[in-house]
């Protein structure tokens, strides 16, 4: 069984056929995907989604489908992910989000953050958690300093973008188990 997280107002679980068309959507929104190479298909969007749940399903945590507790809204998701051995600081485990327009500014991101740090150093005992983004999204950038993630230094390249492109240039920001206090983001 699949953990659930849960916090004041969300709740974070396994991905449900019913979450499919609203991360569809999400995937589709050009505003939601300026800091990623392209929207999304709705077959990709499936795809991913299957993808997230077979991850929480055979290791017990990942990217997971973010709801609003109160009535079961879907929101995003939130979770974590071993990252690509062709990531220039792998391996590591990232946390990461992505959630639709109508949910941004609401401190959502950064509730569902917190909840799977705390996962990540408690009950996974990650010695750290690392998050990266384009060097101008500002608004991932100033979630993980709020997060208590501190930058590398030097940007880095990311390797699957080609040279050249807008989003190559990527920051990396890292936070260590014993940096980590649970009410902070």
């Amino acid at each position: 069984m699949a953990p659930v997280l849960e916090t004041a107002r969300l709740r974070l679980r396994q991905w449900h056929g019913r979450d499919l068309a609203a991360f569809a959507a999400l995937n589709a929104d050009p505003r939601v995907m300026a800091w990623l190479p392209r929207p999304l298909s709705r077959a990709e969007s499936t795809a991913m989604a299957a993808r997230c749940r077979h991850l929480i399903a055979v290791q017990g945590w990942g990217f997971w489908a973010v709801e609003r507790r109160a009535e079961g809204a879907f929101l995003g998701l939130v979770g974590l992910h071993r990252c690509g051995a062709e990531l220039p600081f792998a391996p590591a485990v990232e946390i990461g989000w992505r959630l639709a327009h109508h949910a941004w500014g609401q401190g959502y991101a950064g509730e569902a953050a917190r909840a799977a740090l705390g996962f990540g150093f408690a009950r996974l005992g990650l010695d750290e958690i690392v998050a990266f983004t384009s060097l101008h999204n500002q608004r991932s950038l100033a979630l993980m300093a709020r997060l208590g993630m501190r930058p590398d230094p030097q940007p880095f390249e990311h390797p699957a973008l080609p040279p050249g492109h807008r989003l190559r240039p990527h920051r990396l920001c890292r936070l260590a188990r014993a940096a980590w206090r649970p009410g902070v983001g």
